[in-house]
């Protein structure tokens, strides 16, 4: 079987078609997420210094926006283990599903 016939069934396949749409919403889900995360930081940074500024406690050298610039790297790693962890397991599973009936 040819390799042009292959990926024109795969192309074909409404699982495939639903593969995409789910794995593109997820994405696109997930990468609004970090951008509100990350603008969202940008901007009190730009807008709001004084908050940025406020003590962790009495006599603290840490202000709260450190504290917070360490979040958003850290949520930047938990989102991306989200997606990785489910690209692992479940897209990787239909695509080798949807590959398995088209090479049939």
């Amino acid at each position: 079987m040819k390799d042009e016939d292959i990926v024109e069934r795969i192309q074909n396949n409404p699982k495939f078609f639903a593969f995409v749409r789910t794995r593109n919403n997820y994405s696109y889900v997930l990468s609004a997420l970090m951008l509100i995360a990350y603008f969202g930081y940008i901007l009190l940074i730009a807008f709001d210094k004084s908050l940025l500024a406020v003590k962790m406690s009495a006599g603290a050298t840490t202000s709260i926006g450190i504290p917070m610039g360490i979040g958003v790297l850290v949520f930047t790693i938990v989102i991306t283990a989200i997606y990785v962890r489910r690209a692992n397991s479940e897209f990787d599973a239909i695509k080798d599903e949807i590959v398995k009936e088209a090479s049939k």
